[in-house]
């Protein structure tokens, strides 16, 4: 199951370093579901999304998808592998029209040796994306299909939720019932039924194509560990 938006080096750097770093970086545009990389392609650089929003996924050789994390404006994607100069550990693609800036390896390795202040902050990436890995293996572990979904739909209210009154969070962005079986980590068969359970017991609603939880405190224990 996905968290929060996975943890890179720029959400633990100051903003002003990485804004110099991204001066005059390489614009790239996406079309939606166009894809940005695959994973085990090299690693030649990071992207940092200025507009739009960006799947990261692994996707099995059957085709099928498990969805990490959706991430949207001022995430970066890419720096593992510029860090470290191995292929890419996962794909992104678009989910709609999106713009990226890119700075290359070797930009990024010049940098840090102008600022090795960035190293201080490896640590806390490190712990970070330690701790976001556990949290995946603990609820594919243990959760059942209920807490799973219940999750999904928690981590989508963090992302994109509004809170409409009453508790309700409406989330901001149209998610597909493949979308949330592919972030839960189960067919969508599973997660059709559990969704239409859940909207009978207005746990959950639909309005105008996006989901709104009306009972959240109930959705987190579901998906309590």
């Amino acid at each position: 199951m996905p968290g929060p938006p996975p943890a890179n080096l720029f959400s633990v750097f100051p903003e002003k370093l990485a804004a110099r770093l991204f001066a005059g970086a390489k614009t790239t545009r996406l079309a939606a579901d166009e894809t940005l990389f695959l994973a085990g392609d090299p690693g030649d650089g990071c992207y940092r999304v200025e507009q739009g929003l960006l799947k990261v996924s692994m996707i099995a050789a059957s085709g099928a998808e498990r969805i990490l994390a959706i991430v949207g404006p001022g995430a970066i994607v890419g720096e593992l592998s510029t860090i470290d100069g191995l292929p890419r550990s996962a794909s992104v693609a678009a989910v709609r029209d999106s713009e990226l800036t890119f700075v290359s390896r070797a930009a990024f390795a010049a940098f840090a040796g102008e600022h090795p202040v960035v190293y201080k902050h490896l640590v806390t990436l490190l712990a970070s994306r330690l701790r976001d890995t556990d949290g995946v293996v603990a609820a594919g572990s243990f959760l059942p299909l209920k807490g799973r979904v219940a999750r999904a739909l928690l981590d989508l209210s963090e992302a994109f939720g509004q809170d409409v009154g009453q508790g309700r969070i409406l989330i901001r962005q149209k998610v597909s019932q493949s979308d949330v079986a592919a972030m839960a980590g189960i067919a969508r068969e599973n997660v059709s039924r559990i969704l239409n359970d859940w909207i009978r017991d207005k746990l959950v609603s639909r309005l105008s194509g996006y989901y709104c939880l009306e009972n959240k405190k109930k959705l987190e224990r579901e998906s309590a560990l």
